[in-house]
């Protein structure tokens, strides 16, 4: 598999970012890592092993980026007005410099948004509020609600990145809607040990009420907040993601 190691200037942020890319062409697919997470975790815990077939093939290649997580979500001893303006920052180094960066490379009409846990709050967040950038996503076993990380503080930027609260609040006749319901993306959840589903029923109930097609998928009461299982899941989904059917 073929990989290049990137570390840049990040002005948005301040400070120097890295990056890891698996692969030689296909679909750009951003993965966060879960939370505190590096970007050579894709790696480090074997989701380049699970979709080595896809990055391989030419059908995706994978940017892994650094998580601010840190400094933002994880640090519940700061201000939380600090942590969510900087998680902000974040949010504007991924929309300003790696997405341009990543669409110049691939040439590519745009890029699927892929997480785990924390890592899938993210990827959804990126989706939801730009989907003009990111045009497909793959969100497995997500928090999507703010509190997680910022413990019942709410001011507009912690509301701005947490999407049970800004979804409910979509217009119904945002321009949003009908770009949502071209594109393919998916929300999933299991329904085991440490897995947390309530705030994916409150997306699913969200996007039935807007008419938003987004396939939110509940696995069964054995599927764990785990990696064997998103190894699973990612298989499954990305054939459906790339236009094809789930799983082939």
């Amino acid at each position: 598999m073929k990989t290049q190691y990137i570390k840049d200037y990040s002005p948005s942020l301040g400070r120097d970012m890295e990056c890891q890319v698996y692969g030689h062409a296909g679909r750009p697919v951003l993965y966060i890592p879960c939370q505190d997470g590096r970007f050579f975790d894709f790696g480090d815990f074997h989701m380049a092993a699970a979709l080595a077939h896809f990055i391989e093939s030419g059908q995706i290649i994978v940017f892994s980026i650094d998580t601010m997580d840190k400094e933002t979500w994880s640090d519940k001893n700061t201000d939380p007005y600090w942590r969510a303006r900087r998680h902000e920052q974040w949010m504007d180094y991924l929309t300003k410099e790696m997405a341009p960066y990543i669409l110049d490379r691939t040439q590519q009409p745009g890029i699927i948004s892929f997480g785990c846990s924390l890592g899938a709050t993210h990827a959804a967040n990126l989706y939801l509020r730009r989907p003009d950038l990111f045009n497909g996503m793959l969100a497995l076993s997500g928090i999507y609600n703010a509190d997680y990380g910022f413990d019942g503080y709410m001011d507009e930027v912690v509301y701005q990145n947490s999407p049970v609260h800004y979804m409910a609040n979509l217009p119904q006749d945002h321009p949003y809607i009908d770009l949502f319901n071209s594109q393919r993306a998916v929300i999933c959840v299991g329904q085991g040990a440490w897995e947390r589903p309530e705030t994916t029923r409150q997306m699913a109930d969200i996007f039935y009420r807007k008419g938003i097609h987004t396939w939110v998928d509940f696995w069964g009461h054995d599927c764990v907040h785990d990696w064997p299982w998103w190894y699973k899941q990612a298989r499954y989904f990305f054939p459906w993601l790339l236009g094809g059917e789930p799983g082939q």
